[in-house]
């Protein structure tokens, strides 16, 4: 970046390879510091040692999310329908979206409590432009909304880095403010219908069968491609690199997802017999995009880097030559312009945005989405596929009890106590950290 000239252009990263952890994207080198291949047993020791001191990373969230789903088939015969798991992915995927914006500002060791309304204020936006008397082009309704909440993180951010205030009471603040900006737009009780067949499509539609199997290959094999150059790399650079076999395996466990979730979801899941549903829904593939798009912000570039490195120790990445106020700065933004994309997506889903619309549920369910998958509140630690598994874990919990016909009460009482869980374990993970 323009701002980084008090070192050489390669330098900030090799000065800050210490600071980086192993979910930024790099392996553990404190244990092969002598770098090249790992043997697989080596390899599987380093993982079974770093599970004992508590850095376990996706183990107990997919381990909590079995053990839910067991529960509520055990409890509901209906819950591992393919129309229930499809219904639940659809449900989810608003707090997959805001969960992916709060991981960029969980990892410097922020927190954004504004992005649920900024999300509302996105579809308000969206709405806005393909209603009236000249609606806006398709395109400009799904940019611009982006491009404004983006704005509205950047000056956030800018409060937050230029002036020194802190995170929680400017996007406090934020919380109340943006949501009386909604008010203030929709007036009481109003509401903005939006009738507009790409964001129906986008929100509610589902792919052909044949359309939804190619793209599910497209991405296995983008996946592998990506996977395979990073540790190939590595390998012919002597550097630390996982056996090839761990790399194979990898790419077979997502090959089977993906078939997985394309014969879920190409399943009839029509209830009347004359009648057929099948077919991958659009908002599966905006959810695996933006996953794929944060994850390569995170992982492959300098930016995400320096995320890691901010998170870990603040002092030590602007003494390294990082210009933390901007990378901060754009940590906010991107959060809220994630908030953006969430917001189209959800006015899409409800065909319109009213005053209904609760940022609070939203923000306080993505941050809970992000903790409960493995993203720490102590900052330098956080996959985006984390805000993935933590909004199926939330959503799991919701669609279960919704099955069950338990009260929203109950449902609140539930995710608390698994946040709950996911923070202990977070915590303990950063003393045991902090004391070696």
């Amino acid at each position: 970046m323009a701002e980084d000239t008090a070192v050489e252009k390669d330098q900030p990263l090799a000065d800050l390879e210490p600071m980086l952890p192993a979910d930024g994207g790099r392996p553990d080198s404190a244990s092969f510091a002598s770098g090249g291949v790992i043997a697989f047993g080596d390899y599987a020791r380093s993982y079974v040692a770093k599970v004992r001191s508590g850095d376990s990373g996706l183990l107990p969230v997919v381990i909590g999310l079995i053990v839910i789903a067991a529960a509520f088939q055990i409890s509901n015969s209906h819950f591992l329908t393919a129309l229930n798991l499809v219904n639940l992915l659809e449900q989810g995927s608003i707090f997959m979206l805001l969960a992916l914006g709060v991981i960029f500002v969980l990892v410097i060791g922020e927190i954004d409590l504004s992005v649920g309304y900024v999300a509302g204020l996105g579809g308000i936006i969206a709405g806005k432009m393909l209603t009236g008397a000249h609606p806006w082009p398709t395109w400009m309704a799904i940019i611009v909304p982006i491009i404004a909440c983006g704005a509205i993180g950047f000056l956030q951010g800018s409060l937050i880095t230029r002036i020194g205030l802190p995170s929680f009471i400017v996007t406090l603040a934020g919380f109340l403010g943006w949501n009386g900006v909604m008010l203030i737009i929709l007036g009481n009780g109003g509401t903005i219908p939006i009738n507009n067949n790409v964001f129906d499509d986008f929100a509610n539609a589902n792919l052909s069968v044949t359309v939804g199997w190619v793209l599910i290959a497209a991405l296995v094999v983008l996946y592998a491609a990506m996977l395979w150059q990073k540790d190939g790399r590595r390998r012919k650079s002597g550097l630390v690199a996982p056996p090839v076999g761990l790399t194979i395996l990898k790419i077979v466990v997502v090959a089977l997802a993906g078939i997985a979730l394309a014969l879920i979801c190409n399943t009839n899941r029509s209830q009347i017999a004359i009648a057929s549903i099948q077919g991958i829904p659009w908002v599966v593939f905006v959810v695996l995009a933006m996953l794929l798009l944060c994850t390569f912000i995170l992982t492959r570039t300098r930016l995400g880097r320096y995320m890691y490195a901010i998170g870990g120790n603040t002092e030590a990445a602007r003494r390294a030559g990082v210009n933390t106020a901007l990378i901060r700065t754009l940590s906010f933004t991107l959060c809220s312009a994630m908030g953006g994309v969430a917001g189209i997506i959800y006015a899409g889903q409800l065909r319109g945005v009213s005053t209904n619309v609760d940022g609070g549920q939203l923000v306080l369910y993505a941050i809970a989405a992000a903790v409960i998958g493995g993203t720490s509140l102590f900052g330098g630690r956080g996959k985006a596929v984390h805000a993935v598994i933590g909004g199926l874990v939330v959503a799991s919990i919701a669609n279960g009890m919704g099955l069950l016909e338990l009260s929203a009460a109950s449902e609140y009482v539930v995710t608390g106590l698994v946040l709950l869980a996911a923070v202990t374990v977070d915590a303990l993970t950063h003393r045991r950290a902090s004391a070696t």
